[in-house]
């Protein structure tokens, strides 16, 4: 799989201004976990925007980052 920058897992698009766009709230965890190989503790049926919510995160990278993973 090619990757957009150094570092980066996977493809991710970009707005047209350049910045990486966010990733979608409704995004489930457990489709998160499958993508990056990680485990984030919590039900895989919950959605993205709620585990910011009770992390008190903003962004899926903060989250992949802060420990949360493997």
């Amino acid at each position: 799989m090619a990757k957009d920058a150094p570092g980066m897992k996977g493809i991710r698009s970009r707005n047209e201004s350049g910045p990486l766009r966010a990733k979608r709230g409704d995004t489930l965890v457990g489709t998160i976990e499958k993508q990056y190989g990680v485990d984030l503790g919590v039900r895989s049926d919950m959605r993205l925007d709620t585990l910011k919510e009770r992390t008190g995160m903003d962004s899926l990278n903060d989250i992949l980052r802060g420990g949360k993973g493997k």
